[in-house]
């Protein structure tokens, strides 16, 4: 659909992120390594002046539910109004992934749940790797 793909990281100062702007731009890349054109960069800023910076004219969305749709249609409108020359394309999720949560991902793996039907391989190395050191000290403890 498009030449290059462009993923970006946001880093938002008020989110609480699991793994840090260096982790997750490192976990992307190894997983769009395959491709010589997609690359992953990070942005503190609005994504349409991270977007017209770069010359891009579509962002595309990813959207698993009625309640994803809402929430980026919202933001696609309001994106609109700051810069109406970038357009935003939603994609749905593959059905095996539609249930899929972040929040439910990170408990189950800080639980020592297998999730590596759920990530990419790498991600659920990551993860594992992440919670270690609290799994330790809970075993410690029973």
């Amino acid at each position: 659909m498009f030449s290059e793909i462009h993923l970006v990281v946001a880093v938002n100062s008020e989110k609480k992120y699991l793994f840090s702007e260096r982790e997750r731009v490192d976990l992307l890349s190894e997983l769009v390594r395959q491709w010589d054109n997609v690359f992953v960069h990070t942005c503190n800023r609005l994504i349409v002046e991270y977007a017209r910076s770069l010359g891009i004219q579509v962002l595309i969305r990813g959207v698993r539910n009625l309640a994803d749709f809402s929430y980026e249609f919202d933001l696609a409108m309001m994106n609109r109004g700051l810069n109406p020359e970038i357009e935003t394309v939603f994609l749905s999720t593959d059905p095996e992934f539609f249930v899929l949560r972040s929040s439910a991902i990170k408990e189950l793996a800080s639980y020592g749940g297998d999730v590596s039907s759920m990530v990419p391989v790498p991600v659920a190395e990551a993860l594992k790797r992440k919670f270690a050191p609290a799994l330790m000290k809970h075993d410690k403890k029973s």
